[in-house]
């Protein structure tokens, strides 16, 4: 690549740079802690195109982080569901997660999360999309859509929490709605590393030094093989997913959500 290579919009949403052989794409809605918007889930998926067509031009990792330092990405923005009429929109939008999920741990690069602050809902399900995951010391990491929204994750994306986390830790987050700990999660083996704020630019730089050096198809194989041994055989969950996303339920806890207000759960 020359100095034609595209820069990134500074005003965006979704800052997508490539500097010698990484390509840093950087969540930037920083007043709504990178909550993401249609608009944003589309760049990513670009972004992962892009990856993809530039390994043969030297690309040999992908970073992904948010910035403000407040969060990497607290969720999908909830204002979006305030379009959904019935539970074939929460189908479609949960196929569309699982669909951008499995593309971004299928890029032939290695794709590294660095997460500083709140690593929630859609935000900790691309965490665990990534190959490695970087934290600072007051990360959080959970989907409290139990207490939050009242709506529920896919098959797919259950299979990659709990591929990463374990079926006993996956369920406590999801029952009890409550955050996991920089530390808990390094515990876990969900985070590879833990670092104070300031050191975590650096940290990130190390890892994107490190993968550059190895080999491409070494590391492509090896991810390859991690992620079709963790999609081989995932059932079918349209019942599942029409009932949540159809129900009473879902829909207070959207408004309830956008109001700052507490939802009161029926069950239907």
């Amino acid at each position: 690549m020359g100095d034609d290579r595209p820069k990134p919009d500074q005003d965006g949403p979704l800052l997508v740079e490539r500097k010698g052989a990484a390509l840093w794409v950087t969540f930037n809605r920083p007043e709504q802690r990178n909550a993401i918007t249609w608009e944003m889930y589309e760049g990513l998926v670009e972004a992962c195109r892009r990856a993809d067509r530039e390994a043969d031009d030297g690309l040999r990792v992908m970073v992904l982080r948010g910035a403000g330092g407040e969060a990497f990405v607290a969720g999908t923005d909830i204002a979006q569901f305030t379009e959904f009429a019935a539970g074939a929109d929460g189908i479609h939008y949960e196929r569309r997660m699982t669909a951008l999920l499995d593309q971004l741990a299928s890029v032939r690069v290695p794709t590294v999360a660095v997460v500083t602050g709140y690593c929630v809902g859609a935000g900790l399900a691309i965490a665990a999309a990534c190959d490695l995951r970087i934290a600072t010391e007051g990360s959080r990491f959970g989907v409290p859509i139990a207490r939050t929204l009242g709506n529920c994750l896919s098959l797919a994306t259950t299979a990659l929490l709990v591929d990463q986390l374990g079926a006993n830790r996956t369920l406590d987050l999801l029952l009890r709605a409550r955050f996991m700990g920089a530390e808990e999660a390094h515990t876990a083996g969900f985070v590879s590393e833990v670092c104070a704020v300031e050191e975590v630019d650096a940290a990130a730089e190390d890892v994107v030094s490190r993968l550059a050096t190895h080999a491409p198809l070494t590391m492509w194989a090896a991810k390859e093989t991690v992620r079709r041994l963790r999609t081989a055989e995932i059932p079918d969950d349209t019942d599942l997913l029409h009932r949540v996303y159809a129900s009473e339920d879902f829909s207070a806890g959207v408004r309830a959500f956008l109001a700052k207000d507490r939802p009161t759960w029926r069950g239907r």
